[in-house]
């Protein structure tokens, strides 16, 4: 997925969104700049309007397409017996992409998607090349054995031993390799976006 700039869309999205505008170098600028956006800018947002910025954030903040996060939403809203926004918090944190992301793997959601691709990445010892294939509890995930050479995990160990991870992940530090042991729960994640605007948008 081609993102385009990314501290233009962080701006206009007013959300750090990205790993390079979740720094302090870039949140001290933004300070700086604020007081002017502010004068700029028009009235408020209509309802359309705010449900739709936080449709973006969440889109961006995954990387996925417009295709991709449409059909996100219609498998939360098709999904019988569960409530839709957790069902599709839950989708989006179990790309396979997003949990090399988030056990340390990766440093990045752009690296993390090129080791799926690339076939560094393997679950349960068979190597996956789809970012957005869906783990699910007891998956074990780690870097196939011919990769872990390889420049990219140079830094690796140690990256993994001060990452912190959310609890549904078991990362085995000295094997590089992750344990998928529950299911994301939102109540415990520190979101840039509102999935409750989000489903109003698509409701529309």
């Amino acid at each position: 997925m081609k993102v385009g700039p990314k501290y233009k869309i962080a701006r206009r999205l007013g959300a750090a969104v990205f790993e390079k505008t979740q720094t302090s170098k870039y949140a001290a600028s933004e300070s700086k700049r604020g007081a002017v956006r502010t004068q700029r800018r028009g009235g408020a947002k209509s309802d359309f309007g705010l449900q739709m910025l936080e449709k973006q954030k969440a889109r961006y903040s995954y990387l996925v397409t417009e295709k991709q996060f449409a059909n996100y939403v219609k498998a939360a809203l098709a999904s019988k017996g569960t409530e839709n926004v957790p069902t599709l918090f839950k989708l989006l944190e179990s790309r396979l992409d997003n949990v090399v992301l988030r056990s340390g793997l990766a440093h990045t959601r752009p690296l993390a998607r090129q080791l799926v691709s690339h076939g560094h990445i393997m679950v349960n010892g068979r190597r996956v090349t789809i970012p957005s294939f869906q783990v699910k509890m007891g998956d074990v995930v780690s870097i196939r054995p011919g990769s872990r050479s390889s420049k990219v995990f140079s830094a690796l160990d140690e990256r993994l031993k001060a990452i912190s991870i959310p609890a549904w992940l078991k990362l085995d530090a000295d094997k590089g390799e992750v344990t998928v042991q529950g299911a994301p729960q939102m109540q415990n994640a520190n979101l840039l976006f509102d999935l409750n605007a989000v489903f109003e948008f698509y409701s529309r």
